[in-house]
Order: C-alpha cells, then sequence, then structure tokens
C-alpha cells in the first residue's frame, strides 16, 4: 500500500505520459527566446486570454470595452482573476496558495464572484452543503504536501474536484481553474503562467462538462479520462503561449 493517496492515479490508462508530455512542452516553452527576459510581457497576454476563455465556458462573454471596463459579470469576475494571476499579484498569491490554500481559493471567489452575488458576506465562503469541508480540507492537504504526484495531475484532480464538490455557488467554474493554475505555479511547472490551457478546454466544452461530471462520481474510467484532458490542455496551452512568445519576439 501507498501513503500517497494519488498515487494510484499514475497507473491509470494514459495518465502518467500525458503528464510527461505537459511538463516538457510547459518547461519548453519558458526557454522560448522571448520569455527568457520577456515572459512578463508574454504572461500578460496569456492571463487575458485565460481569462476570455474561462468567462466563456460558464457561459460569460468575451467582448471587452474599449474603456478597460466590462458589462458582463462573468467576464468582470474572470478578468479581476486574470490579473490576479499576473505579475506581482501571482507572486503574492503564489505564496499565499503554498501555506494557506483556503485562503488563496477564497481569495480568487472574492474576485470572480464580486458582481454575481446579493450579499458581500458570501464572498469568499465556501458552500455549506454537507460533505463540502471535509472535502476542501483534504484538498488543501493535498497542495501543501500530502501527494508527490507530477504536478499536472494534481492540477487535474483540484480542478476537478472543485468543480465536483461545488465549492461555490457562485463563479465556481472560473475559480477551479484559477486554482489549477496557482497548483501550476505554485509547483514549478509553469512559474510564469505562460501556457493558456483554458483555450483547449473552450474548444473541447462537451468533453469538459462530461468528463468533469464524471471525475466528480468518482468513475475511475473517467477520472483518469479527465486528467488525460487536463494535460493535454497544458500541452496545447504550451503551445498558445509558444504562439503568443513568437508573436512577441516578431515584433
Amino acid at each position: 500500500m501507498t501513503d500517497d493517496p494519488l498515487a494510484p492515479l499514475l497507473t491509470l490508462p494514459g495518465v502518467a505520459d500525458a503528464a510527461d508530455r505537459a511538463r516538457d512542452a510547459l518547461s519548453a516553452v519558458h526557454r522560448h527566446p522571448a520569455n527568457l527576459r520577456g515572459w512578463d510581457k508574454t504572461a500578460t497576454e496569456a492571463s487575458w486570454r485565460a481569462g476570455r476563455s474561462s468567462a466563456a465556458i460558464d457561459g460569460g462573454s468575451v467582448e471587452l470595452r474599449r474603456d478597460g471596463d466590462f458589462d458582463d459579470p462573468i467576464l468582470a469576475g474572470a478578468m479581476r482573476v486574470a490579473q490576479a494571476l499576473d505579475g506581482d499579484a501571482l507572486d503574492q498569491l503564489t505564496g499565499v496558495f503554498r501555506r494557506a490554500p483556503a485562503q488563496a481559493i477564497a481569495r480568487l471567489h472574492m474576485l470572480a464572484a464580486a458582481d454575481l452575488v446579493t450579499d458581500p458576506d458570501d464572498l469568499g465562503r465556501p458552500s455549506g452543503e454537507p460533505g463540502v469541508a471535509a472535502r476542501l480540507d483534504l484538498l488543501g492537504q493535498l497542495i501543501t504536501g500530502a501527494t508527490s504526484v507530477p504536478a499536472p495531475v494534481l492540477a487535474a484532480v483540484v480542478h476537478g474536484e472543485l468543480l465536483g464538490v461545488r465549492a461555490f455557488p457562485t463563479a465556481n467554474g472560473v475559480v477551479a481553474r484559477a486554482a489549477s493554475r496557482l497548483v501550476c505555479t505554485s509547483s514549478g511547472l509553469d512559474p510564469h503562467n505562460l501556457g493558456v490551457p483554458e483555450v483547449t478546454w473552450l474548444r473541447r466544452l462537451d468533453e469538459y462538462r462530461t468528463l468533469s461530471a464524471r471525475f466528480g462520481e468518482g468513475d475511475a474510467e473517467g477520472i483518469g479520462r479527465w486528467i488525460v484532458l487536463c494535460c493535454e490542455a497544458f500541452e496545447a496551452g504550451a503551445a498558445e503561449a509558444r504562439s503568443i512568445a513568437d508573436a512577441a519576439r516578431a515584433g
């Protein structure tokens, strides 16, 4: 037997290989010439693309007004989260996430749901449904060191668990995808947040919804396929990052 609760996931079909490909792709894009010194600019572009795609996954608009404001509350929240995952703000939030994941996740919800709740006291407060608190506590233990599985696998688990447990009654999807990003930054998988996996999740939306639901149900095959989907999104997100870097270098 193993003391690592997530170790069995690495035996599911395709998971280990998909995690390796995701890691290699993200590592390579960090070595792109444009990202050796100019990663701050490419990371900002990545965060904006991620925010718009994350909003669209949840049915929000992707239209950005010229004055920088947002008419759609889902998009507004997703873009506030995107700003918190960029630059100095990312460093601060990643630091909190490493030592107090629940606090960082609550902060994400406060940003994502600010225009969606009627009672400000609901911001940052997880659902009171039975079992939610216990599962979030377990998730926090995994994030802070209770597992040694590869970072793409942990990111997929955090993402799927927050979706499946319906941790928050509003903006839960935006929070779940952002928490996945924080796993990537805090683990060193994608330290500058260059990847844009949200683009793939949006393009494969039916599959995203179906497999995230199966993950939440605890179906072993579905769990494996969900993790592979997330790893494929990380790999494709690295390709998206490469296109951003190529454009930055050409410009």
